[in-house]
């Protein structure tokens, strides 16, 4: 999916969009009384939103202090503290791919300080513990499930691939229609985890139990899947849902004549590939699927996130002239030193000059690397420029597309608006094109639609986006089986 949420979760805005990297960080402790190893909990109020932050410290043999940093309300889990400095009460922390940092003092069971991130300076207080509330997801489904489900894995010949993944079987009769469950941007797991959400297991859960057979695989060097996920672009991955397609037409309990895609945000451009040329394609869904190219997306991104997150008109209006210079940058990329150079000081520039940007080298460094990391990768530079309307003006089987009203990481009314446009000038005649009242990109009912939200929100899926879906695919498959 197109979402921050995936590489950076705990930023607001990312200067550029950025990869999530692991940045270890330890620093020589002089004890505060009873020391600081163990779990803290605290609640930070920012935006209008209060938000649960755990900190996990630990001290190795030769005395230095390491942590990790939970947000559960956003699904964020183990991210490495790049300094942890403890000089008598005083404590120093350090996030470096939040751009975040915290001082505080420690007293007992306490500590008291204020955290630091994109020019915002936040009280925020700490109190050991040990126990965290569990997140509340009420529809994701339990065994034993009223259909069969099995570990599967096939090849993807053309790519030397292993892909790994689960199929989901209705009881009864078939053979049955299918779908092939294709996730967004991001290395995913075949349940599309995020912010403590299973979108794709809720999803296959409704659609199995309405007699369509579900299979959803991990992405690309992700649980039992291989690959390299940086160096495959999205036509990539289309030659994986190809590959998927192939063993469901294998399977006896599959109607051939009855197998579709079901994709989400990055997999709503893949699966318009994947139709416009594959006839074994009878229907595909797009949810929050784009109509424009990756720069546009992203730049809308970047402002819509920025407000709904509350950052000044500032922070916005530099965070965009960065991301532009950036992608300006990218677009003319060559893989030479001089390009690689030029690029890392354009990012060096950026990463110092922008509030909230740790003061240490090393998480500076870091920063930099990840950004490098992410924006000269094979998967970015495709996706930059990539524009989906001519695959879309060759697909000639049913569509159905849905968007969210709230949805800002891909923007409903004016994507839609191109992937109609599109589908009529290409010719098809059976396509349905709808805004999802008060959706957000995952299809939850939202108040702002803010990726901070996720987490914090029970619902995975609206009932009303699973019934339009469940409804359309169930009225394009009623025709006799094979």
């Amino acid at each position: 999916m197109l979402r921050t949420g995936s590489w950076v979760r705990l930023a607001a805005i990312a200067v550029v969009t950025c990869i999530t990297v692991l940045v270890g960080g330890v620093a020589w402790a002089e004890d505060a009384a009873g020391g600081i190893e163990g779990t803290w909990q605290g609640n930070i109020k920012a935006a209008g939103t209060t938000l649960r932050l755990v900190l996990h410290f630990s001290k190795a043999n030769d005395g230095s202090l390491s942590g990790t940093l939970d947000s559960p309300d956003q699904g964020a889990m183990g991210l490495p503290l790049s300094v942890v400095t403890l000089n008598g009460a005083a404590l120093h922390l350090e996030l470096a791919i939040a751009r975040a940092s915290y001082d505080g003092t420690v007293s007992g069971d306490e500590i008291a300080g204020t955290w630091k991130q994109l020019g915002a300076s936040i009280p925020l207080a700490f109190r050991r513990g040990s126990s965290i509330a569990p997140l509340r997801r009420p529809q994701e489904p339990s065994k034993p499930y009223p259909y069969s489900e099995e570990e599967v894995a096939f090849e993807n010949p053309r790519a030397r691939v292993h892909i790994a993944g689960t199929l989901t079987i209705p009881s009864g009769e078939g053979p049955f229609p299918a779908v092939v469950l294709i996730s967004g941007s991001g290395p995913q797991d075949r349940n599309e985890t995020i912010s403590g959400h299973k979108p794709f297991l809720v999803l296959a859960d409704y659609l199995t139990s309405r007699g369509i057979a579900v299979l959803r695989t991990d992405d690309r060097g992700v649980g039992g899947s291989t690959g390299n996920p940086l160096t495959s672009t999205t036509r990539d991955l289309a030659s994986d849902v190809a590959a998927a397609l192939a063993f469901l037409k294998s399977r006896p309990e599959v109607d051939p004549n009855r197998m579709g895609l079901v994709g989400h945000s990055e997999g709503a451009i893949i699966a318009p590939m994947v139709a416009a040329s594959n006839p074994n394609v009878a229907f595909i869904v797009l949810m929050a699927g784009t109509g424009l190219p990756g720069e546009q997306i992203m730049n809308r991104q970047a402002a819509l996130i920025g407000r709904a997150e509350g950052l000044s008109p500032a922070s916005i209006r530099t965070a965009m002239r960065s991301q532009r210079l950036a992608f300006a940058a990218i677009k003319r990329y060559d893989g030479s030193p001089k390009q690689r150079a030029r690029i890392r000081a354009l990012l060096a520039k950026v990463v110092t000059a922008m509030p909230g940007t740790p003061p240490s080298r090393d998480a500076q460094n870091a920063l930099i690397d990840a950004h490098m990391a992410m924006l000269t990768s094979p998967w970015f530079r495709f996706f930059l420029t990539y524009d989906p309307r001519p695959a879309l003006r060759k697909v000639r089987c049913p569509v159905l597309a849905i968007g969210g009203e709230k949805d800002l990481q891909v923007p409903a009314r004016e994507n839609l608006r191109e992937i109609a446009k599109a589908l009529r000038a290409g010719g098809n005649r059976d396509a349905t094109v709808r805004v999802m009242p008060r959706l957000n990109h995952l299809f939850q009912t939202a108040k702002t639609g803010a990726p901070s939200e996720y987490g914090r929100i029970e619902e995975t899926i609206s009932p009303a986006a699973l019934k339009v879906i469940g409804d359309w695919i169930a009225a394009h498959t009623a025709g006799p089986r094979a």
